[in-house]
């Protein structure tokens, strides 16, 4: 159960942009004026705390990759970090928009090659999502469209992945052991998004439960064995998710870093409570699946 979620969207923006708050009304210019500005601003906030918990200077970030539901510009949100930041201006940067919920997983895949790939590279993943490209007002006639507003949050998440650790240097939290991608079948428009001159349209299937619980098994194999999951192993997924709701890409990063403090605290022997492997699991449009599983690290 979602008890609380943090937005952007004030009442004092909505009454501002009233043309928002209509189910269809031609918004999209006032949409985007909003994220194209503020997705980069939470984006930095995040990459800073990441940053700093690394205490390594910025000069060593050698790659950037962003990602994000919202705000398609050129140059993109990648761009603008990279200048609020003060990042090198020959960072490589990778951009990565309309992904969706499954996202958390890609961006890590992604900075797992190319760490693993280049020698020394570190890699500046963030996520930050801003739902003020979908918000819109209710309509009797669809009304699945409050199953997204009662679902979805705003936030931000970021972490550094390298794959050559500065011993003494660096305490990594987790490893990233293997990644795959999976299209589930006959899943075609079960979980689908437009962008529209009256923002991002969000379809959600009735059908989801379905295609998800049908090919989940198959899914985890590719990428790990079968687990048998007790209700306390997704403690942590479930508070984050009940003090934030979804946050489409940045919801694993609240997780994980949700896990690494409560075994911290619990004084637990490893950042994955106590536990040496898990498995990151997120879906989204398409429906595409993606797996991580990961390595926790010890607690000294």
């Amino acid at each position: 159960m979602i008890d609380r979620r943090y937005m952007y969207l004030t009442e004092e923006i909505l009454k501002e942009n009233s043309d928002i708050c209509s189910f269809m009304g031609p918004s999209l210019n006032a949409r985007q004026d909003i994220v194209v500005t503020e997705v980069p601003k939470l984006g930095m906030e995040a990459a800073q705390k990441a940053i700093t918990e690394w205490g390594q200077p910025k000069s060593k970030i050698t790659h950037l990759v962003f990602c994000t539901t919202t705000g398609v510009d050129m140059p993109g949100a990648d761009y603008k970090l990279t200048k609020l930041l003060g990042l090198s201006s020959s960072v490589k940067r990778y951009m990565m928009y309309e992904q969706g919920c499954f996202a958390g997983g890609t961006v890590l895949r992604v900075a797992k090659d190319l760490a693993e790939n280049n020698a020394g590279a570190r890699v500046l993943v963030v996520c930050a999502e801003i739902t003020a490209i979908s918000f819109r007002g209710p309509s009797e006639s669809h009304l699945d469209n409050l199953v997204g507003h009662a679902l979805f949050g705003d936030g931000a998440g970021a972490v550094i992945v390298g794959s050559d650790q500065l011993v003494g240097v660096e305490r990594p939290l987790f490893q990233l052991l293997s990644a795959s991608q999976t299209i589930l079948p006959d899943s075609s428009g079960a979980l689908v998004g437009h962008l529209r001159e009256a923002g991002l349209i969000v379809n959600l299937s009735p059908d989801i439960p379905y295609h998800i619980s049908e090919n989940i098994e198959n899914s985890l194999i590719e990428a790990f064995e079968p687990l048998a999951l007790k209700p306390e192993k997704l403690r942590s997924s479930r508070h984050v998710l009940s003090e934030y709701g979804n946050m489409l890409s940045a919801c694993v990063f609240f997780v994980l870093d949700e896990m690494r403090k409560t075994s911290s605290k619990e004084g637990l022997s490893s950042t994955g409570e106590g536990l040496e492997w898990g498995v990151l699991l997120g879906f989204g449009p398409g429906i595409t699946l993606e797996t991580v599983v990961l390595r926790s690290m010890p607690i000294n």
